[in-house]
């Protein structure tokens, strides 16, 4: 029974959602069994995303959600009774309370929130091969570098470290037989051919597609601290659930990164939680927008993989909830698993929208009262039709009904309110600094230093001994020491990227000892890594 006072018209079981000749409840225990908000623009998406938002957090069930437009940062300030929303609650029979939510806001270039990273290894060449958009060839390539890099305890946490591996496994050039120059990397190189061809060619196009990436601000998303998920499933001093918001107005510009980087949190979720059954609620709840990007030109066999740990997730406890604009945006096989649905209107104006409009209204169970197809072209802005899973999982008869309307505020909040909910932040200063561990690029620059310090110190080099190797390095690097003709290989990494390596290189061997492998990935040294459903880190 719907009460007159919001706080308590959400109970410890269900989330009320609208209402029509019926109440629309979403229970609690069957959110975990994903859904989907789908509607033309401007019909009340994204209202919607933040009723059920809101009733999740009220709940205790930590929310994730990406905000597109800025709109849903409204959730963390008060809310306004202004007269629509007056107007509303009272055809609904309630008396309008404002409120707020804990609420913490992420942002993967670090400007409007805390950052987000990820490391390399962690992304994995599945999900990496299809941000950088490389054809069959070129993935198998990229296979074959994360293969060689977890062989030789390579760790890759950067581009830069992505980017010195795949100089590492080109094929050397420059002259063959006995006054060739020392290959470095020769084992390296070896270890690359012996699972294939890996030509040049390909290494370089791989590398014209990373520099794509970088223009396009790829490189903050790669780098440590790398994000906990497990800071994303928090509660408040109240009991309630954080709100994480993604802020992704920039991100946008680079549609392939956005669904990369959603498929990459939902893969890591699914690897990283235990199996937790049919619980009274869910642990997290995530609201992915604009979700026909993750499946744009994406392959048969990833979509296979999208739709296999979307299904097995909700064993973990996690509810996942697509917003997008038509149903057949979303692949059959995903659809299928959506059991918690809300209809927004549509508009039949091409025979796309009419196949949407169809497509949309089979997927309801029917009601005797409605002729849902119809109703969909006739909803007005608010309105919405409803289909919750109820009982042993089935869903209700289709319902014409009435959001609610959210108690915090709806709309963009300002950049000085921003400002002071992040200073307020529970993971403020976790994140906000970037660390730079030894890693890939570090370790070849070792390797390099080190095949080479020997052979100068037995022609007299800098006088033998420690100042010897100092001597030799250095000359290696900067071509004092090598002869004239193609650049030696430390000469090639240290012009391809921008890191001085003077303090790592001859700091390190002064010391006869380097800071610890890969910060949270330093367990991966001299072992090949198990890699889950998507291509990421399974870390078991």
């Amino acid at each position: 029974m719907v009460t007159s006072d919001n706080k308590t018209a959400d109970t410890e079981e269900k989330i009320f959602v609208g209402k029509g000749e019926q109440t629309a409840w979403l229970t609690l225990a069957l959110a975990n069994r994903h859904g989907l908000v789908t509607g033309a623009t401007g019909t009340g998406k994204t209202v919607s995303l933040q009723v059920m938002a809101e009733g999740f957090a009220r709940a205790g069930v930590p929310v994730f959600a990406a905000d597109i437009k800025g709109d849903l940062s409204g959730i963390s300030e008060i809310g306004e009774a202004k007269d629509f929303i007056l107007k509303r609650a009272g055809e609904m029979g309630l008396n309008f309370q404002p409120d707020q939510f804990s609420t913490v806001f992420w942002d993967v270039f670090g400007e409007q929130g805390h950052p987000v990273r990820a490391t390399v290894t962690e992304m994995g060449p599945l999900l990496l091969s299809r941000m950088l958009d490389l054809n069959d060839v070129q993935e198998g390539v990229l296979n074959v570098a994360f293969r060689v890099a977890d062989e030789n305890g390579l760790t890759l946490i950067d581009m830069k470290d992505l980017r010195s591996l795949l100089d590492a496994i080109a094929p050397a050039g420059g002259k063959k037989g006995p006054d060739a120059e020392e290959d470095e990397l020769a084992e390296i190189r070896k270890a690359a051919q012996s699972f294939g061809n890996v030509s040049k060619a390909t290494i370089g196009t791989i590398q014209r597609q990373l520099l794509v990436l970088e223009n396009q601000g790829g490189t903050k998303f790669f780098g440590e601290p790398a994000l906990l998920l497990k800071d994303f499933m928090k509660t408040d001093s109240d009991g309630r659930g954080m709100v994480n918001i993604l802020v992704a107005d920039k991100l946008m510009q680079n549609p392939r990164l956005y669904a990369t980087f959603l498929l990459w949190m939902l893969s890591e979720l699914f690897e990283e939680l235990p199996e937790a059954g049919d619980l009274p609620k869910p642990k997290l709840v995530f609201f992915f927008d604009e979700a026909h990007l993750l499946f744009n030109d994406a392959p048969k066999a990833l979509l296979d993989k999208i739709e296999q740990v979307v299904r097995l997730i909700r064993s973990k406890g996690v509810g996942v909830y697509f917003v997008t604009q038509n149903p057949i945006d979303v692949p059959d096989k995903v659809l299928a698993q959506l059991g918690n649905r809300v209809q927004h209107a549509l508009r039949a104006f091409t025979p796309r929208d009419q196949k949407a409009v169809n497509a949309a209204a089979q997927t309801f169970r029917p009601n005797p009262k409605l002729d849902t197809a119809r109703v969909i072209m006739e909803l007005g802005k608010g309105e919405a039709l409803v289909s919750f899973l109820e009982g042993g999982g089935t869903p209700t008869m289709v319902e014409r009904v009435m959001i609610r309307p959210p108690t915090a505020r709806i709309g963009p909040i300002t950049p000085e309110e921003r400002k002071a909910i992040m200073g307020k932040s529970p993971v403020k200063g976790k994140y906000d600094t970037a660390v730079d561990a030894e890693s890939a690029y570090e370790m070849l620059q070792k390797r390099v230093a080190t095949t080479a310090a020997p052979a100068e110190g037995q022609d007299g080099g800098a006088g033998g001994g420690i100042l010897g190797q100092i001597g030799s390095i250095v000359g290696t690097i900067f071509g004092t020491n090598v002869r004239r003709g193609r650049l030696s290989t430390g000469q090639v990494i240290a012009r391809d990227v921008t890191r001085s390596v003077t303090n790592k290189v001859v700091g390190g061997i002064v010391a006869d000892l380097g800071k610890s492998v890969g910060g949270s990935l330093g367990g991966s040294v001299g072992r090949a890594l198990v890699r889950g459903a998507l291509g990421g880190l399974l870390r078991r």
